[in-house]
């Protein structure tokens, strides 16, 4: 099957020891190479899973990993058959990253199917680990009720207490509108609004007059990527903020800041799972990613790419085999995390890894130190509180 004008980026790992009786492994990277999610995932998840492999050294021993990587475009169809061939064909045995909660959804399910396992970074959709939960599935990095939860929380309860959505058109903006508009609820606020834009978007006029007519005091941008910075640039060139409203971005990434520049971006809060500069160890992976990446800093998706390819790994390597992938993702929930970025976690039964969430606030240019410094933080937010509660997620694994 030919893969519908997929980019394909191959990149193969051969651990110390000798070539005889090596178990292979192949290790599937699906994400947008070269459209809206491109920076914050794209090539650069290929580098963090080739970097995990390689950080683990002598453990791989006897072991040879080989990494692929594929463009779905951000459309179902065409991830879901790079999917199928590379399990059927190519013999993949996990997929890793694929951000778009509609392809991640589809991919979800086929994975299930054929028994192989799935370590999402990039994906942000809460049914991943609610009605759509999976025995083959780990939801990583974090999701759309941690954003929620996190930035919807904070600026509710510092006075902006009404709403209007600039929502993206598809599973993952759905599901971003949804997980917070329960937050602004539950703590007294309201939301006067919302209005659904094409997904990739280019122009927000229209969608941006109607926020603004709304009046609300929070403009809620539930969208991600080139959909955010094009939105708030927007905002910017009609004075938005200027009288008196505030845009919330409710999934920001660290390349989105570098776009936007630290003029345009400075105060906005948001939630994240993970922060280059946040102390030595991630520092140290920043700069070997960088150099490899074009001189791009790492996101937390790509973090989290590093982060879950090491558990998978060392799972396998325990049992021995890659071959069934609900056996791997049993040992993967049975043994609690650890690595350099995301240190010490867990994974739940309904496949939720579990760690702090970081809400920050952009720096004034005159308060960064240089390329890339952009953060500074204002709250963590416990592991026990970061993630929606098991019992409250429907998930067939944990009520079934």
């Amino acid at each position: 099957m030919k893969l519908l004008r997929t980019a394909i980026l191959s990149a193969a790992m051969v651990s110390a020891g000798a070539a005889y009786g090596q178990q292979t492994v192949k290790i599937g990277v699906l994400n947008d190479m070269a459209g809206t999610y491109a920076d914050l995932a794209g090539p650069g998840s290929v580098i963090a899973a080739r970097m995990a492999i390689e950080d683990l050294g002598d453990l791989t021993k006897g072991w040879k990993f080989e990494v692929v990587g594929a463009d779905h475009q951000n459309k179902p169809d065409i991830g879901s058959n790079v999917v199928r061939q590379w399990i059927d064909v190519d013999k993949v045995d996990v997929i890793v990253d694929v951000p778009t909660s509609s392809v991640a959804l589809a991919v979800n399910e086929i994975v299930k199917e054929k028994n192989k396992a799935f370590l999402v970074s990039g994906a942000a959709a809460s049914d991943l680990t609610g009605p759509r939960c999976s025995p083959n599935t780990v939801h990583w990095t974090y999701d759309t009720w941690a954003l929620a939860n996190g930035t919807g929380n904070a600026i509710v309860k510092t006075g902006g207490d009404s709403w209007f959505f600039l929502t993206a058109d598809y599973a993952f903006g759905h599901a971003l509108e949804r997980d917070t508009m329960a937050v602004v609820n539950k703590n007294g606020g309201k939301v006067v609004g919302s209005v659904r834009h094409p997904f990739p978007g280019q122009d927000f006029s229209s969608f941006l007059l109607q926020a603004q007519a709304s009046k609300a005091k929070i403009i809620g941008l539930a969208n991600a990527g080139a959909d955010t910075t094009n939105a708030i640039k927007q905002a910017a060139e009609f004075g938005i903020t200027q009288k008196g409203q505030n845009l919330a971005g409710l999934l920001v990434f660290l390349t989105d800041i570098h776009g936007l520049g630290l003029k345009t971006a400075q105060g906005l809060i948001f939630t994240e799972a993970w922060y280059w500069d946040m102390n030595d160890a991630n520092r140290a992976f920043a700069k070997r990613f960088a150099a490899a990446n074009r001189g791009v800093h790492p996101s937390m998706v790509h973090a989290g790419v590093y982060s879950s390819v090491q558990h998978y790994v060392k799972s396998v390597i325990a049992l021995k085999s890659a071959t069934d992938g609900k056996a791997v993702i049993d040992h993967m929930k049975a043994n609690k995390t650890k690595d350099a970025l995301f240190g010490e976690g867990e994974i739940r039964k309904d496949g939720r890894k579990i760690h702090p969430m970081y809400l920050f606030e952009v720096k004034k240019p005159e308060e960064s130190k240089g390329p890339w410094d952009y953060y500074k933080l204002r709250a963590t937010i416990p592991a026990n509180e970061a993630f929606r509660p098991l019992a409250d997620g429907k998930c067939p694994l944990v009520s079934g």
